[in-house]
C-alpha cells in the first residue's frame, strides 16, 4: 500500500530531475517574456506622455499664458512651471531608459541602438537642463529688471541667451520623444520576436 506522504515526496522531488531543469528553463522563459513584453507596453505609455506632456507644454500652455498676460506677469507664471515641467522631462527620460532596457529584443538589435542612443542623449540632455542649464537661466533672468523695457541690457541679453539654448534642446527632446515612438510603434508592429 502507498502512503500518501509517499507520493507529497514525488511531487516534491521528481524522479527526473531532468523534468525539473525543464520547468523552471519554462518559467523563466515565460516570466521574461511577460517581464519584456510589459516593460514594451509601458515604455510606449511613457514614450507617449513624454511627447504629449512636452508638445502641450511648449505649444498650447506656453503661447496661452504669454497671449493672456502681460509678458512680465507670463514670464513669472511660467517660471513658477518650470521646476516641476524639467522635473517631468527627466522622470519620463529616465523611465523611458528603464523600461527600453528591460523590453529590449536581442532580433532588432540595430534598431534598438538607435533608440539606446536617442534615449541616452534625452536623458543626458535632461540632467544638463536640469542641473546646470536652468539654474543658470534663474540666475540671469533674477539680475534683469524687466523684461518690457531695456532690450539691450546684458542681463537680458545673457538670459535671452540661455533662453534659446534651452528652447532648443526642448525642441530636440521633443523631436527625440516623437522618434523614440514612432520607432517603438513600428517595431511594435513587427511582433514581439522581431521588435522591443
Amino acid at each position: 500500500m502507498v502512503q500518501q506522504d509517499d507520493i507529497f515526496i514525488d511531487l516534491l522531488a521528481p524522479s527526473e530531475p531532468c523534468l525539473l531543469v525543464k520547468l523552471s528553463g519554462f518559467l523563466f522563459t515565460e516570466y521574461t517574456y511577460i517581464m519584456k513584453t510589459l516593460s514594451g507596453y509601458l515604455y510606449g505609455i511613457v514614450l507617449s506622455l513624454w511627447v504629449g506632456g512636452m508638445s502641450l507644454f511648449t505649444f498650447v500652455l506656453t503661447p496661452v499664458i504669454f497671449k493672456s498676460y502681460p509678458r512680465d506677469t507670463a514670464g513669472e507664471i511660467v517660471g513658477t512651471l518650470f521646476p516641476s515641467y524639467f522635473l517631468f522631462t527627466l522622470a519620463v527620460s529616465a523611465a523611458g531608459m528603464v523600461l527600453f532596457l528591460l523590453s529590449f529584443q536581442r532580433s532588432s538589435a540595430s534598431r534598438a541602438r538607435i533608440s539606446l542612443v536617442l534615449v541616452s542623449l534625452a536623458v543626458v540632455v535632461s540632467v544638463y537642463v536640469n542641473f546646470r542649464l536652468y539654474p543658470e537661466t534663474i540666475k540671469a533672468k533674477q539680475e534683469v529688471h524687466s523684461f518690457e523695457t531695456a532690450p539691450d541690457d546684458p542681463s537680458r541679453l545673457r538670459f535671452r541667451r540661455l533662453h534659446a539654448q534651452s528652447a532648443v534642446l526642448n525642441l530636440i527632446m521633443i523631436a527625440d520623444g516623437l522618434a523614440l515612438l514612432v520607432m517603438q510603434m513600428r517595431m511594435r508592429k513587427l511582433g514581439p520576436t522581431e521588435g522591443v
